[in-house]
């Protein structure tokens, strides 16, 4: 696993992504209206003639803009402000920001739409270039919140996640196990000694290492959420991913790691130990963290530079 060091990208770096708008509306003629007058605006429009479907659509795309009216007929169980509510309570869909369509002039519409989280308030018949401007100024707005969180939740030095975003989204991912059924899997893992490494071959280069690290983590599938726990621990949150599968990840980090050669000190060898719990409904965020804690010190405990599996206070597995 030899590197070059400052080897440039062999590949250009992804596009941004399209942003995605989402129209709730049970209005066929203004479904068609907006995508016809806003083609060129290079976005993808997703469509729902309901509150339930349009909420459902929202957490499966994530869109950066919704427009979304305030009464769709008789046959809705709710109104625009309760879907408005629902969505703004949601980790999945709070962040996306809504603007109200609508043929209400009513002041304290406007209002009570502002209160609950709305951004802005268009009404019925609409002017398409107003509302053209209104959707920019909305993506402009997504996209720079974004960014500032982002790089609020990133570690400095190793690129990963912090534990601030590990935290939160522990609690997402959790909530959204319990709510799909799906498997979910917790890596709590460390690097060997690294107080001696650091002592003996000085900080430069224990960074070097941690970096080093954090890139053989983040090496794995795009879903998996790698963050620097603190200092040498650090955390790898598995979505749709079982015991045995976190377990064989996690065995392919610490034989990346062991075989890894440093050009400055080729005699040595790095390792790190891991530990792996697999989400149930009995855990909670803080419950999943301190059994991959316990699986970790039982790896530390017989020998390091192993796996170790816990399920609970009495069965555990290991891989050497």
């Amino acid at each position: 696993m030899n590197r070059e060091p400052n080897q440039p990208p062999s590949v250009a770096p992804p596009p941004a992504p399209v942003p995605k708008m989402l129209v709730i509306d049970d209005s066929e003629l203004i479904h068609r209206m907006i995508r016809v007058r806003l083609q060129n605006e290079n976005m993808e429009i997703h469509s729902a003639r309901s509150f339930s479907k349009g909420i459902g659509l929202a957490r499966r795309i994530d869109p950066d803009v919704i427009l979304m009216d305030i009464e769709l007929g008789m046959d809705e169980t709710m109104d625009g402000f309760e879907a408005l509510a629902e969505l703004k309570s949601d980790a999945e869909t709070r962040d996306a920001p809504v603007i109200f369509i609508s043929a209400s002039t009513e002041t304290m519409d406007r209002v009570r739409a502002l209160e609950l989280g709305a951004i802005d308030f268009v009404c019925k018949p609409f002017e398409v270039v107003e509302l053209k401007a209104r959707v920019r100024s909305a993506l402009r707005v997504r996209s720079l919140v974004r960014v500032l969180s982002k790089k609020a939740r990133i570690d400095g030095l190793t690129g990963l996640w912090n534990r601030s975003y590990f935290d939160s989204r522990m609690q997402d991912e959790i909530a959204a196990a319990a709510r799909h059924g799906r498997p979910l899997s917790l890596v709590i893992c460390d690097l060997d000694h690294f107080k001696q490494l650091n002592d003996r071959h000085g900080h430069p280069f224990g960074d070097e290492v941690l970096e080093r690290f954090a890139q053989l983590l983040g090496a794995g599938r795009p879903s998996d959420v790698c963050c620097r726990y603190g200092g040498e621990e650090f955390g790898v949150i598995l979505p749709d991913t079982d015991q045995n599968q976190a377990m064989q990840a996690a065995e392919r980090i610490r034989a990346s790691i062991e075989l890894e050669r440093w050009p400055l000190n080729p005699e040595l060898r790095v390792t790190a130990s891991f530990g792996v719990v697999q989400y149930h409904v009995d855990l909670d965020a803080p419950g999943m963290v301190e059994l991959a804690d316990k699986a970790l010190y039982q790896a530390k405990e017989l020998g390091r530079n192993r796996v170790e599996f816990i399920a609970g206070s009495s069965r555990s597995r290991s891989v050497a």
